[in-house]
């Protein structure tokens, strides 16, 4: 802990030298919070009856743990940084959500202390989302040696993909991050990622400097994040002063990004065309561990604790915040009234290519691992691989004709 507030005193310098003599250097050096100036105690004036939020029409993890006795017993609470129940929350209130889209999170964290001041209902939600109890221990492996197979029919799988989500600790998450702590983020880790060489090496493109043609083309290419237009980052505060502190950070090859400052301080990506999923997870690690020990010289780490893994912004990227995904062709198998169910015995989830919510096109699929909390990056890439590899051959059977009943997993005994 006490390492955690010598890093944020560095931001806080840092701000401070910035702003000079001014109000904000005087603001920042008599109170760090000052420059959040999110939190206010007018709602503490009510009993928490009275201030607590309708959620009888909410489909969301939050509003399904929520009840009135534990939402008293939190809501006078707050972090060392000043965030508060109802700033978690807020996103799951303003969004009841939709059946038909799957159960949303509904609440956020603002900083790594957010997880044990409302450990009572983060605790919960992250039980309900990911089966993980408060006594469970995370993993982590990430050695590319011990997958086996990984390299699809690429007439049937389009490309492959691996991403995950890094915290900076020290830093607010961004549902409470100041615009100082912010640029520090960007400072930090785009200093650290010049440091890259080889095949890794790029260069940063901040997104206040892209034109809106370039920014379309790149979020077209599925190589950069939408702008904030969607619930979660408007109602959690994470747009706040965008694009302020954004920005992408690329290879020659575009095959391994960096994303700043969007849902979680860092997102790792590695993709590419085709069914090579083990060479892009190799490609993952590599450019993963570099980026690590990269900023560890600088003096800082990432969040990390043995019960949740890697700390992120949303309690449901939580462990390895890991997701491998693949497009892949599946036009006779997504015809088949069992499909969802298969995927659901195979621990796989099911999207569009354009991202969350959305629909496949041309019978194109993106399947991707469900659980990212209590397994390793190694055995939820190993899902994939094996979980694909059924698919593919379900669709070939049924593209001849043939039944694949015998092919359908039984469901496994807890």
């Amino acid at each position: 802990m006490a390492a955690m507030f010598t890093k944020t005193s560095r931001v806080v310098a840092a701000a401070t030298a910035a702003a000079g003599t001014g109000v904000l250097a005087y603001n920042l050096q008599k109170d760090p919070q000052h420059a959040r100036n999110w939190h206010s105690s007018a709602h503490l004036k009510y009993p928490a009856s009275a201030n607590y939020p309708d959620l009888s029409k909410h489909n969301n993890h939050m509003a399904d743990q929520l009840t009135p006795s534990l939402y008293a017993q939190l809501r006078d609470k707050e972090t060392p940084n000043g965030f508060t129940l109802d700033q978690c929350i807020q996103t799951g209130v303003d969004n009841p959500g939709n059946k038909f889209y799957g159960k949303k999170t509904g609440l956020v964290a603002g900083d790594e202390e957010t997880y044990d001041v409302f450990k009572p209902l983060f605790d919960k939600v992250i039980e309900s989302i990911h089966g993980h109890k408060p006594t469970d221990k995370h993993r982590t492996d990430l050695d590319p040696a011990k997958l086996k197979g990984g390299n699809f029919d690429p007439s049937f799988v389009v490309s492959s993909r691996i991403r995950t989500a890094r915290s900076i600790r020290g830093i607010c998450l961004p549902p409470s991050i100041t615009r100082a702590e912010r640029r520090e983020v960007e400072r930090l880790v785009v200093s650290a990622l010049g440091g890259l060489s080889g095949d890794l090496e790029g260069k940063y493109y901040p997104l206040g400097g892209m034109t809106d043609a370039e920014q379309e083309q790149l979020i077209e290419d599925h190589f950069l994040f939408d702008k904030p237009t969607g619930a979660l980052l408007l109602c959690s505060g994470m747009a706040r002063d965008w694009p302020d502190g954004r920005g992408i950070w690329h290879n020659a090859n575009k095959n391994f990004l960096v994303w700043l400052n969007e849902e979680d301080h860092v997102r790792v990506i590695s993709m590419q065309k085709g069914g090579d999923l083990k060479g892009v997870f190799d490609r993952f690690t590599k450019g993963l561990n570099q980026v690590e020990n990269l900023i560890k010289k600088k003096g800082w780490e990432f969040q990390w604790n043995e019960r949740l893994g890697y700390v992120a912004t949303c309690p449901s990227n939580l462990g390895t915040g890991l997701r491998a995904s693949v497009h892949v062709k599946l036009q006779k198998l997504s015809q088949d009234a069992r499909f969802p169910e298969i995927l659901k015995k195979l621990r796989l989830g099911m999207r569009g290519t354009g991202g969350e919510s959305s629909h496949a096109v041309g019978s194109v699929y993106d399947i991707s691992n469900k659980d990212r909390l209590g397994k390793s990056e190694v055995e939820l890439v190993q899902i994939v691989i094996d979980g694909v590899d059924l698919l593919i051959e379900m669709e070939k059977r049924l593209q001849k004709g043939k039944k694949i009943d015998d092919l359908i997993p039984a469901v496994k005994k807890a």
